[in-house]
């Protein structure tokens, strides 16, 4: 087995004051109707209100601050499905560079419309029958651009951690944190934090029923490529874990919870009837989760992570009206 890399609290503290008056702090929430119809007090991250409307910023811009003055010249590449690409986007303005995004031909048109806002070019693929990787990192090379990829790296993991950290800071311990997997970038940093703040909490990630590759990979102690998901949760849809999350997270990742995506509707619907916020599907998932009694023995006090909200008002009334 791999060394698990070095990643640490202070490099998520670290990251933290990259990030302090560039990303927002996002608002906890809490609802008597969903701690009821869960069973436990139920601590709600609204990583909906970040910048660019995902928890992608933190990671995405505590990446890029790192880079040296010459690689910020040259520029940033990213591949992403949306969330990573508006993030990306945005810390490159942010730093006074330009960004280039290798974006899927299917992705949402919201999420391309604000990436191309926020001044980054658009390259686009056939995620079902390209490898995105490889892609990205031959436009990297080929443009001379550093190549900041949507949750394999420790700087992106670090910066994602800061969700959890500001959670933890807010509610104090909590017995669970229940997390979105696509990657693996955010409950790898969240877990990181959280873990050593409190060792005994537990980690539960949460995927889409089409997308399991995570609780396949960690099931059978090595990494596990699936085919490319079909998923309304199109921030997790991703084949295989990254290398360095998955050696995080098999340290780290207590279980893993599927949801379908029926089960996601109905916790968007509830987020917006009952907590007053929107959120995407990939955001929705760790809620789902709860509401449809995915987690075994659910402790007392519980966090969770609603890692974003960008979906347009077409999409949004198409899967909850």
């Amino acid at each position: 087995m791999a060394a698990v890399p070095s990643l640490t609290l202070d490099d998520v503290r670290a990251a933290a004051a990259r990030l302090e008056g560039i990303a927002h702090r996002t608002p906890v929430v809490t609802s008597r109707t969903l701690n009821d119809r869960v069973g436990a007090e139920v601590f709600v991250k609204c990583e909906n209100f970040q910048r660019v409307g995902a928890f992608k910023f933190r990671g995405a811009y505590n990446a890029a601050a790192r880079l040296t003055p010459d690689q910020l010249a040259k520029g940033i590449a990213a591949f992403s499905s949306g969330n990573h690409a508006q993030a990306v986007a945005l810390a490159a303005r942010e730093l006074g560079t330009t960004a280039v995004i290798l974006m899927p031909e299917d992705a949402p048109r919201s999420k391309m419309e604000a990436t191309l806002g926020y001044g980054a070019e658009v390259v686009t693929y056939d995620r079902y029958t390209q490898e995105r990787n490889a892609l990205g990192a031959d436009l990297a090379e080929e443009r001379g651009l550093a190549l900041i990829p949507p949750y394999d790296h420790p700087d992106v993991i670090a910066g994602q951690g800061t969700a959890a950290l500001e959670l933890l800071e807010e509610t104090g311990e909590l017995d669970a944190l229940v997390v979105p997997v696509g990657g693996g970038g955010l409950i790898a940093g969240s877990a990181t934090a959280a873990k050593s703040l409190h060792p005994a909490i537990r980690i539960i990630g949460v995927e889409p029923e089409e997308g399991d590759d995570t609780k396949r990979s960690l099931d059978s102690g090595e990494r596990v490529t699936i085919p490319v998901p079909r998923s309304i949760a199109d921030g997790q849809v991703v084949p295989s874990p990254g290398e360095i999350t998955f050696a995080l997270n098999q340290r780290l990742v207590d279980a893993i919870a599927l949801v379908s995506d029926e089960e996601i509707v109905e916790a968007m619907r509830f987020a917006f009837e009952r907590l007053k916020i929107v959120l995407e599907p990939s955001g929705a998932t760790g809620l789902a989760a709860l509401l449809s009694g995915r987690v075994d023995d659910l402790p007392r006090r519980v966090g969770v992570i609603a890692s974003g909200g960008n979906i347009d008002t077409r999409r949004f009334t198409e899967l909850v009206g």
